[in-house]
């Protein structure tokens, strides 16, 4: 699989402020993607298992996807799931699927510091906007992304399609 990490990248992303002992760089190894699991799952609990997240997650990076974490030795605390996409409404983007903080961290900025970090990886790739979906019910994370600089702009419509077994 090809990258879609800008050829200025050199190596994996690090936190430029690096707080305590904690790092910011991407999840790359099966077992480092194993290590996001328990955070993922806290955001999306319809993930079964480790075994389907590291499926989901073998099949998405086909798609460009990566998953940027915070590390504390070997634990994630924090991470952000992206990709890169190009359409006509944004042009080249930077998307971002997941952006979580494990429960006993909140509060201590890594969510700010994964959005300063994808907008830093955004703005090397010359993407031209940052785009992300919250719910309409989750009003924190929409206070949140409007105290870091984000603005609303669409209401995402869809429909359920159930595939029947054949």
């Amino acid at each position: 699989m090809q990258s879609c990490l800008p050829k200025r990248f050199k190596g994996p992303v690090m936190s430029s402020a690096v707080m305590n002992t904690h790092v910011i760089r991407h999840a790359k190894t099966s077992a480092e993607v194993g290590a996001c699991f328990s955070v993922m799952q806290s955001l999306r609990p319809h993930l079964h298992d480790e075994v389907d997240f590291a499926d989901r997650i073998s099949r998405m990076r086909g798609e460009n996807y990566h998953l940027l974490a915070v590390w504390h030795g070997t634990s994630v605390i924090a991470l952000a799931g992206y990709r890169f996409q190009e359409n006509m409404l944004y042009g080249r983007f930077l998307y971002v699927d997941d952006l979580v903080v494990s429960t006993e961290h909140r509060r201590e900025q890594w969510g700010a510091r994964l959005l300063e970090e994808l907008d830093s990886i955004a703005r090397a790739s010359d993407c031209r906007q940052l785009v992300l979906d919250t719910a309409l019910s989750n009003a924190h994370a929409q206070r949140f992304y409007f105290r870091h600089g984000l603005l609303t702009s669409a209401i995402r419509f869809y429909k359920v399609l159930v595939v029947t077994p054949t």
